[in-house]
């Protein structure tokens, strides 16, 4: 369906009835009609009319009690007698007693703690008074009361004059993406949007680091840290290569329950029950701007899978940190201009490359590290595509079967977007996270394999967990 940039006045939304597409597709489902060529594209464009309304609904839910707000508070000034009546000796002023009668209407009329209806009025506020393009994107259907949320949360950590250029910034080609991608992208536009120094904030959130524990059902329980994003995506890297390396054939625990039991046995023991400890180091990517790394410039670098890190933190990983491969970037267009790296096998590189470029996996609303993901074939070998940069893609395993297995299919544009079209034959692109141009000799005949015979590339052997055999 195309984007419809108008958006309608409350006072006519109030009478609409449901679109075209609804209309149709309730027909044909309330005549129980055999399933025809168009029935799947008429149910498609009515879940999507319906989550429109959703979303158009939510908006003027806001506007509503922004409205109510308002009038409660001119009610309050001018001493107007309110329907509920409070004692004469209160300590509240007229203002503060119909601020929080209203809280406690609002929550007895929804159903929510009292918490939840005060900030619901708060985030009303902030749509139709503070943040007013991501009010209209609601209200047109364009993001979701979750993304939303999401621009809401990162714009009020930030000084006020700066919530325009991150509001428009962040809301930049959000309509395609889904709340945790929403969430990545807001994270680096609010550091890079925030006038304070990324270094001085970082001081500031260090003092507030924690550790705690908090009880579950069923005898389990919960186990968090508030720490530095160098140290939690080191710990995190490490976990999970302890996992891996505890996940041999015969082994029957899931890898979420390796991981859970590999960081047990580190706490409580300094090892894994394999003697695994000191022995197995992290790798994580860390990226910094070259005029930060000849300390030219305090622009801050980027911790894979975490975001911005200051510059005195990048410049100390990059120098010194065996357990994170730096890679230095252009200080104006953010090119990659070198990858650290020792080995000098080319397939091991280029994974590395694919890995920084794609971020993630690269399927639609995936948002899997790239560093567990598959290494696809976006024209596959047998179908005369090569081994070549511009042919790959990080894909986790499940995505990789889906593109395989069923009938979506995709092109890679030359700036290494993927271009995927749904069985339904709908649209949608995936971009790449880091703009990046490899200067490795990508084409040299070490890097092509013979061509795959297997009738079922899932029954191919893998020598290694990470290689799919297309």
């Amino acid at each position: 369906m195309e984007k419809n940039d108008e958006v309608p006045p409350l006072e006519e939304a109030a009478g609409n009835t449901p679109p075209e597409p609804v209309d149709q597709a309730l027909a044909v489902l309330a005549e129980e009609k055999a399933v025809a060529d168009d029935t799947q594209t008429l149910l498609l464009d009515a879940i999507l009319s319906f989550d429109r309304m959703v979303c158009f609904a939510q908006a003027a839910r806001a506007e509503v009690i922004d409205k109510l707000r308002q009038w409660t508070d001119a009610t309050a000034e001018a001493g107007l007698p309110l329907t509920a009546r409070g004692r004469r000796d209160t300590e509240w002023s007229p203002q503060k007693a119909a601020h929080e009668g209203l809280v406690a209407e609002l929550a007895a009329l929804l159903k929510l703690p009292s918490g939840v209806a005060r900030n619901l009025m708060f985030e009303s506020d902030l749509l139709q008074h503070r943040l007013p393009a991501t009010r209209d994107a609601l209200r047109r259907g364009d993001i979701s009361y979750r993304h939303a949320e999401v621009v809401m949360e990162n714009a009020v950590s930030l000084p006020p004059e700066a919530w325009k250029a991150f509001e428009d910034e962040a809301l930049t080609n959000s309509e395609t993406l889904t709340v945790p991608q929403l969430r990545r992208k807001a994270v680096k536009v609010r550091e890079f949007t925030h006038p304070e120094s990324i270094a001085i904030r970082h001081q500031k959130a260090l003092a507030d680091r924690n550790f705690w524990v908090s009880p579950g059902r069923d005898g389990m329980g919960y186990l968090e840290m508030t720490l530095s994003n160098e140290d939690a995506a080191a710990i995190a890297d490490r976990v999970e290569s302890l996992a891996k390396n505890l996940k041999v054939h015969d082994e029957t625990r899931t890898l979420a329950q390796l991981r859970t039991d590999a960081a047990t046995d580190l706490l409580l023991k300094g090892v894994t029950e394999t003697g695994l400890g000191a022995g197995v180091r992290a790798s994580v990517f860390v990226t910094v701007p070259v005029l930060t790394l000849l300390g030219q410039s305090e622009e801050p670098g980027t911790l894979e899978g975490f975001g911005p890190i200051d510059a005195e933190t990048a410049r100390r990983l990059a120098g010194t940190a065996t357990s994170f491969t730096r890679i230095l970037v252009h200080p104006e267009t953010g090119a990659v201009l070198s990858f650290g790296r020792t080995k000098y096998k080319v397939p091991d590189d280029l994974k590395n490359w694919l890995r920084l470029r794609d971020g993630t996996c690269r399927a639609v609303g995936c948002n899997r590290r790239a560093a567990d993901c598959d290494i696809d074939h976006t024209i596959a070998w047998e179908h005369g595509g090569e081994t070549v940069f511009s042919n790959l893609s990080s894909l986790c395993r499940p995505s990789h079967r889906v593109k395989h297995e069923t009938g979506w299919s995709v092109v890679q544009g030359e700036d290494g977007t993927l271009n995927w079209t749904s069985p339904a034959g709908r649209h949608y692109a995936t971009h790449p996270e880091t703009r990046i141009r490899p200067t490795i000799p990508l084409t040299e005949p070490t890097l092509t394999t013979k061509p795959l015979t297997y009738a079922d590339p899932w029954s191919i052997p893998a020598t290694n967990s990470k290689d799919c055999p297309f």
